[in-house]
């Protein structure tokens, strides 16, 4: 099973490497969910997971809050993205949404199409959408090419375990044709359980790992 851990800036990513995280979610302020981490620091974390072979996904957003953004904000994440392509990342993070809680669909191509060779994730703005659209949605990102969803399946006020019915739709909905990753809430002690109950193998948080 792949544990990808969720980590704020350099700091704790040699650690969580050594206590078994398999793949690092890098970001900034994880406080307000995750920004952008400078280049600086997505240069050291890849200098430091590639010696052991664990990839890392770069989070591209400019700030908290939503997830609907304007031009300028726009630019600045395709800025951020190819930076952190040019830099050697193995993937990025990113979300967008209109104001219609609806998939900004012009702003992910954009995203798309500047990620080429990299992994793609669409973050936990996937759990602002209406259930009906989830499936939607992932339909759509097929198409896209996007590699996979992280998702709490449901709102982060409810439990992961609460939630499991749900992200067992959208994992047999999926059907391997695009991964769904569930987050938030998963600790060493419920891991297990949830990775069997749902039927995968990637699991995503920030303490996924203990050291």
């Amino acid at each position: 099973m792949i544990k990808e851990f969720c980590a704020e800036n350099y700091t704790n990513i040699p650690k969580a490497i050594q206590a078994g995280a398999g793949r690092i979610e890098l970001c900034d302020n994880l406080a307000v969910g995750g920004t952008t981490p400078s280049l600086g620091v997505i240069e050291e974390a890849l200098a430091y997971a590639s010696e052991k072979h664990v990839p890392v996904m770069t989070m591209i957003r400019p700030r908290s809050g939503d997830f609907v953004y304007n031009d300028i904000e726009l630019k600045i994440m395709e800025n951020d993205l190819i930076h952190a392509k040019n830099a050697g990342t193995d993937g990025v993070v990113f979300g967008c949404l209109t104001a219609d809680n609806e998939v900004d669909e012009e702003a992910l191509e954009m995203l798309v199409g500047n990620s080429q060779g990299l992994l793609t994730t669409f973050h936990m703005a996937f759990d602002e959408l209406s259930k009906e659209e989830q499936f939607k949605t992932i339909d759509w990102f097929v198409q896209l090419g996007i590699d996979r969803i992280l998702t709490h399946g449901g709102p982060l006020t409810t439990s992961i375990e609460e939630n499991l019915p749900h992200l067992k739709e959208l994992v047999d909905y999926a059907a391997g044709r695009i991964i769904i990753l569930p987050g938030g809430g998963i600790t060493p002690a419920n891991a297990e359980n949830i990775a069997a109950t749902l039927g995968v193998n990637e699991l995503h948080g920030t303490k996924i790992v203990t050291f």
